[in-house]
């Protein structure tokens, strides 16, 4: 009856459907939530559900486009490649002898000719990456970065959403790119000569005033032939600064490729280095202004969060307060106490209605009392199990046992 009535009601059934509900309600029952004909029906709820937005449906790609080899190409590279592996004997040899060694450059470079951009553009778009710089546009990364922060005994290197501390990135990184890239798709490389290139170093995580807004740590645009010492900087290169409490911040580098030398000295910081104001930057309004002149190419980003040499970065660097961000959470929910509570431990029944803070300076004390002074705690029981508690309530045996082991909300205290 019940399922009859919450039904979606159509012009042709609604007088049934008033009648049902009236004897429905009759016998006793009550109808929960929104009257039939007034819910939505569940044919409406899943199309809501798997309803596409149009924009994601026709997104555009503003890359440079993937441009296949042809089919016979190809096949005839894999039989000459087969032919020459079945030529040369000792191949099998040191296979079945397990000497037979590949070199994970070779991999990798053959890995970025083939399958390796859709992945990348795969791992970008995980991470929300492309949603959140360029919006219902798109592009597959076809220029392989080489980023590397060089931290004195360490080099960091930059990947595709690695974690980096913000102590590991405080200089500014190297980066090397291949500039001969072949955009036209004629088979050969490209010419090196009167290429210009743009990288830009967005943060979309950390604006601390406006939350549609990014933070631009690095802006070098009229890069001639892949050499960045030799571009103009725009904007000098700043450390992540991802505030506490904030979480991972993704740092992204945008390499476009340029048709010509632009004046993008609108983006110059005429102030000091370290003002975030005027770094304040949106890469879809830069791309949309310049969108005929430059074309992305290639993409490489990392993670960051707080570490605590951001405290004098706040302080000296900045001039500025250290941000620290909580979450309030709400106070748990706890229900009127039970003259009998039945199957519930007595001790962990009437902790729910102390003070948090009075339980914590209990097992505080506690464990102090059984602290030597300078001998330090009492060593645990090597078989914890095999002492047995008597003339204890079940409750406290319990507790006993817990404490032994070291479980529980003791070791959590």
């Amino acid at each position: 009856m019940a399922a009859r009535i919450v039904q979606s009601l159509t012009s042709d059934n609604l007088l049934s459907g008033a009648l049902n509900l009236r004897n429905f309600v009759r016998h006793g029952h009550r109808l929960r939530g929104k009257a039939p004909g007034i819910a939505r029906t569940l044919e409406q709820r899943l199309a809501e559900e798997r309803s596409v937005d149009p924009e994601l449906t026709s997104r555009v790609n503003i890359g440079f486009p993937h441009l296949k080899p042809a089919r016979s190409a190809q096949l005839k590279e894999r039989l000459t490649h087969l032919k020459a592996q079945r030529a040369y004997l000792e191949l099998e040899k040191m296979s079945r002898a397990q000497t037979l060694t590949v070199d994970p450059e070779l991999v990798r470079v053959e890995w970025l000719k083939t399958r390796g951009p859709l992945h990348i553009k795969r791992v970008a778009e995980h991470y929300g990456i492309l949603e959140h710089l360029f919006g219902a546009a798109y592009f597959v990364p076809r220029v392989e970065m080489e980023i590397t922060f060089n931290n004195g005994d360490s080099d960091s290197r930059v990947y595709y959403g690695n974690v980096l501390k913000p102590s590991e990135a405080t200089k500014e990184p190297s980066v090397k790119f291949d500039s001969a890239f072949d955009y036209r798709g004629t088979g050969s490389a490209g010419e090196k000569e009167n290429s210009w290139w743009t990288l830009v170093l967005t943060n979309p995580d950390g604006h601390l005033a406006e939350n549609d807004k990014e933070y631009c740590h690095w802006f070098i645009a009229n890069i001639p032939d892949g050499e960045i010492a030799k571009g103009d900087r725009i904007i000098p290169y700043m450390q992540p600064i991802p505030p506490k409490g904030t979480g991972y911040h993704r740092h992204i580098f945008v390499l476009y490729r340029q048709d010509k030398k632009l004046d993008l000295s609108e983006y110059k910081i005429s102030g000091k280095e370290t003002n975030l104001e005027e770094r304040t930057f949106k890469t879809l309004d830069f791309y949309r202004k310049y969108q005929d002149d430059i074309t992305p190419a290639g993409l490489a980003f990392f993670q960051s969060d707080w570490d605590k040499s951001l405290i004098d970065y706040y302080h000296d660097v900045l001039k500025m307060k250290h941000p620290s961000f909580e979450y309030d959470f709400p106070a748990p929910y706890i229900r009127d106490q039970e003259w009998f509570p039945l199957r519930k431990a007595f001790n962990l029944y009437m902790d729910k209605y102390r003070d948090p803070k009075e339980i914590n300076k209990e097992y505080l004390a506690r464990k102090l009392a059984k602290t030597h002074p300078f001998d330090g705690p009492e060593p645990p029981l090597r078989y914890p199990n095999a002492h047995p508690v008597r003339d204890v309530p079940s409750w406290l045996r319990t507790e006993i046992k817990r404490e032994r082991l070291g479980c529980g909300r003791i070791n959590d205290i």
